[in-house]
């Protein structure tokens, strides 16, 4: 064999070996622990579980997997980003994730917040009909509290508020788009000062905004980890196709403020993850 054949055949064998390894972390969830004081709280502890980004994936029949590693955490409500279905032509298909908060909502109480994926479903009518209608409709039946820009109060010391971004920012491509100033008051007012105020926003390129906003605690998805992720490098890009940003995933604290970015739990359009496990994340909030 000569030496561009043995090159070849390296090659195909990395191809190989990095599909294998892909295919492996799409199914494999790992549970990650984020741990958060504030003197706002008044409960010793509270946990919550933050989901985002499932896109249809699966684990386990019926997500047994997933919902047994929620129960493990045994938190206190569960909190959805966004993107828990893919929304694109021919595509859509609202039952895994139904069928998911209808068991969560069965032991905890669940707040869900829009994504791209649920504004596009409700903005383009024409191609998706009344589906979003539907969507809405069977959230209400199992109960789930629906942060379509709205707030809700949890006990008498948080307040989770989740608010839509609007399509132009998701949309931007290859450099990172400024939110305007009073965008967030326009959608969902002003942050209660008093309480410990979450704020599910979709996308993480906005977090000088939201803390500003008044948002203690920020829950953010969207970018998947960056997709493939590096040592040193972290996430190497993100779905609007910029290219080594900081807060693809992680934990990041400002001037008091902390925005959590979650790895999300599944792909679409780029269906591959490299060093970038699903990621079911818990948060422990702590008085203190």
């Amino acid at each position: 064999m000569t030496g561009l054949g043995w090159a070849f055949l390296g090659l195909a064998g990395l191809g190989a070996g990095f599909f294998a390894r892909s295919e492996y972390e799409k199914k494999h969830f790992v549970t990650e622990t984020f741990e958060l004081t504030s003197e706002k709280l008044k409960a010793p502890e509270r946990n919550f579980v933050f989901l985002s980004d499932l896109h249809n994936n699966q684990f386990g029949k019926n997500q047994e997997k997933l919902l047994r590693a929620i129960e493990r955490v045994r938190p206190d409500a569960v909190l959805i980003g966004g993107d828990m279905m893919v929304c694109k032509r021919g595509k859509l298909d609202l039952k895994p994730s139904l069928a998911l908060v209808r068991a969560l909502t069965e032991k905890y109480p669940v707040f869900y917040a829009n994504g791209n994926h649920e504004e596009r479903m409700k903005r383009e009518t024409e191609v998706y009909g009344d589906s979003y209608q539907t969507f809405c409709q069977e959230l209400e039946k199992a109960g789930v509290v629906y942060l379509s820009d709205e707030s809700a109060e949890f006990g008498d010391d948080i307040r989770i508020t989740g608010c839509n971004m609007q399509e132009r920012y998701y949309r931007h491509r290859f450099t990172v788009p400024r939110m305007e100033e009073g965008e967030l008051e326009r959608h969902v007012g002003i942050a209660d000062s008093k309480k410990y105020q979450i704020l599910l926003l979709h996308s993480p390129l906005f977090f000088d905004r939201c803390r500003r906003w008044g948002a203690d605690l920020t829950l953010c998805g969207h970018f998947h980890g960056g997709t493939i992720r590096l040592p040193f490098l972290g996430g190497v890009m993100t779905p609007q196709f910029q290219f080594f940003l900081p807060w693809c995933a992680g934990q990041f604290n400002r001037e008091g403020k902390t925005m959590i970015v979650s790895r999300g739990l599944g792909t679409h359009s780029i269906n591959i993850r490299f060093y970038n496990k699903p990621q079911l994340v818990h948060i422990c909030l702590r008085k203190g």
